[in-house]
Order: structure tokens, then sequence, then C-alpha cells
């Protein structure tokens, strides 16, 4: 009788995302679709005002533009990893800055 295969597991490496641009990201929209949750991420400068002439340039725009960074399909499961490792990194990022501050060391 044959050995039933084992199941490889492998860590993940992320190799070449040190040479991906770094973008700033203060504009989400999430749209939800059947099989995956469309996630787009964007960037929007708050607008310039001089006068009360870009004031109302404003708005007649009737919107502040958004320049979209990236849109990405993820699956539900995928959503679900996602929460959680933005969860965790919040946490560890929120000790590190108490660390910083001197109120104790990172945990």
């Amino acid at each position: 009788m044959p050995d039933t295969p084992q199941p490889l597991e492998l860590e993940s490496a992320w190799i070449g995302a040190d040479d991906l641009p770094v973008n700033f990201a203060n504009a989400f929209a999430i749209t939800i679709g059947p099989n995956a949750i469309f996630l787009n991420l964007g960037s929007q400068v708050p607008p310039a005002i001089g006068s009360e002439g870009d004031v109302e340039r404003l708005r007649s725009l009737g919107y502040l533009p958004v320049k979209p960074i990236v849109r990405v399909a993820i699956s539900p499961q995928g959503l679900d990893e996602l929460i959680q490792g933005l969860q965790n990194t919040r946490k560890q990022h929120k000790r590190l800055l108490k660390a910083l501050e001197g109120e104790g060391p990172p945990q």
C-alpha cells in the first residue's frame, strides 16, 4: 500500500517587498461581492483654501478627490486573517509607542 503524502508546510518569504514603492493611504472604500471583498486604498490630500473663491470652487465640485493607490480582492477567509493581523499589529504598535514614551518595555 503506498504511503499517503504528507502535507508540506513552509513559511512564506516576502521576496522583493522592500523594492515596492510605499504610498500613504488615508482613504478607504470597501465593496462586497458574492465571492470576494474589494478593498480600495487611496490618498486624499486636504485642499488648499486661501480664499472664499476656493471654498466656492470646492462646493461647486461637490466632492474631494481621492487618488487610488490599489484595489485588492480578498476572500472572506482572507479578510478574517487580515483583520486578525491588523488587530495584532495595532496592539504591538501601541506597546512600542508606550515603550518609546518611557512607560515600560515593549511586550
